[in-house]
């Protein structure tokens, strides 16, 4: 069982049932962000490659909402960089944080690998939904054109500013048919991550903007990306 990860003198510390062990302050003793066995090794694999691996946990956050959805932000940042209200979990030798703001909405969610360690794609199963369903896809919530012209205004107006913190940006290739052709670039290209971002938040907010849209393909050369969005510090 883990828990080499560092202690916070004011923090109390517990075990869960599966295990896991658990930091938060007395008013934050939430339940777990369960993450798989295979989803652990997928994510050591990336972190593994970085320097001062050891320090580095699995950040999880809520970013934003798209209709039914939420929208989710993984990335790794050292564990010693959480907050005294922030929830630190230790799953063997990988810590998962999950930011004070996020706690409610990720209760009971799951990472979980799809597909084998080699190119499978991590996914987040989460039971809790927004309370107030909303699709923020332009700067006034209104679309208009074409569609290749909707789609360049949900990914302008929702999809970059939410990646921008770590310096990344979705711009469309082309549209053919009902499918859209991205193209990732910045701190997106070469991201261990980046098919967790197009399926999760990308992917979910064209669909449900822009109907006509009913496939989305990531185009980006991710081998060549020099600042991957799954990076080791946030921003």
């Amino acid at each position: 069982m883990g828990g080499d990860g560092p202690r916070w003198p004011d923090r109390r510390s517990s075990e869960s049932g599966d295990g896991t062990v658990v930091e938060a302050r007395s008013q934050l003793n939430e339940a777990l962000v369960e993450l798989t066995d295979d989803a652990r090794k997928k994510v050591l694999s990336f972190r593994d490659g970085q320097p001062d691996a050891e320090k580095l946990a699995l950040w999880l956050e809520v970013t934003g909402v798209n209709g039914l959805e939420f929208v989710y932000d993984m990335f790794l940042q050292p564990v010693d960089e959480a907050g005294p209200d922030d929830l630190v979990s230790h799953h063997d030798d990988l810590s998962v944080v999950v930011p004070a703001a996020s706690i409610d909405d990720l209760r009971g969610a799951r990472i979980v690998l799809v597909g084998d360690l080699v190119v499978g794609n991590l996914k987040i199963e989460n039971p809790n939904s927004p309370s107030s369903p909303a699709v923020g896809v332009g700067h006034d919530g209104v679309l208009s054109g074409s569609v290749e012209e909707r789609v360049s205004q949900v990914l302008e107006f929702h999809i970059n500013p939410a990646i921008a913190s770590h310096g990344g940006r979705a711009d469309l290739d082309r549209v053919e048919g009902s499918t859209a052709f991205l193209r990732l670039s910045g701190g997106c290209q070469g991201c261990g991550a980046a098919k967790v971002t197009l399926s999760q938040g990308i992917e979910t907010a064209l669909l449900q903007a822009v109907p006509e849209i009913t496939e989305v393909v990531d185009v980006t050369d991710h081998a060549s990306g020099t600042n991957p969005y799954f990076a080791p510090t946030h921003g």
